[in-house]
């Protein structure tokens, strides 16, 4: 493993549509047994039952099986992630609410989540943000613009059509490879994921 592998990767769930991509985020870092930490806001919570049909905790159980994996609530602002001084491999948000990232683009961090991200910004480290919602106003876009020009990967959620998805499991996996790219975990797109034109 290199260096960099050896550092923790940050998962942020907020309370926007798409549980399923954080779950599978996760699931995938701690399949190659890279350190992972989540930190998951109480509105995700409530997103999380709703759409993954269990609580959020018995998932947490699951995870705190891997020796790789912490978990900090959202308001411990004591957690070491929380400084700058404390290495990470960098973070993404997964899924991302308007309502954070118009924080991150404003400078605010009044949770360990959002703090957890403007670490990652002030140090110049890897951020994504994997943004729920549609259509887009003007605000929106440019808080995303401000966020792309500090050095944050903007990754939306859009399925990969040339790749004849047959599911929803499809497009979730196509994201996290895509989130897996933008963080530097992988160096390209698994084959069967890039697109290869159209036919001749």
């Amino acid at each position: 493993m290199t260096a960099t592998r050896t550092k923790p990767v940050i998962v942020g769930i907020t309370g926007a549509s798409g549980a399923m991509m954080a779950r599978a985020a996760v699931d995938v870092l701690l399949r190659r047994d890279i350190p992972t930490v989540a930190l998951c806001s109480n509105a995700a919570r409530l997103v999380w039952q709703e759409e993954m049909g269990e609580n959020f905790n018995e998932t947490l159980v699951e995870w705190q099986e891997h020796p790789a994996f912490v978990h900090y609530t959202i308001n411990d602002l004591k957690a070491p992630v929380a400084s700058g001084t404390y290495p990470t491999a960098g973070m993404v948000i997964v899924p991302a609410s308007m309502n954070s990232i118009a924080s991150l683009a404003g400078g605010l961090s009044g949770n360990l989540l959002l703090r957890s991200a403007d670490v990652c910004l002030k140090e110049r480290r890897p951020l994504v943000l994997v943004p729920r919602e549609t259509p887009l106003h003007s605000i929106h876009l440019k808080n995303m613009l401000t966020l792309s020009q500090m050095g944050a990967v903007i990754v939306p959620p859009e399925p990969a059509f040339y790749l004849q998805p047959k599911g929803i499991a499809d497009i979730v996996d196509f994201v996290v490879a895509r989130i897996l790219v933008a963080l530097g975990l992988d160096e390209a797109m698994p084959d069967e994921m890039q697109y290869q034109g159209p036919a001749e």
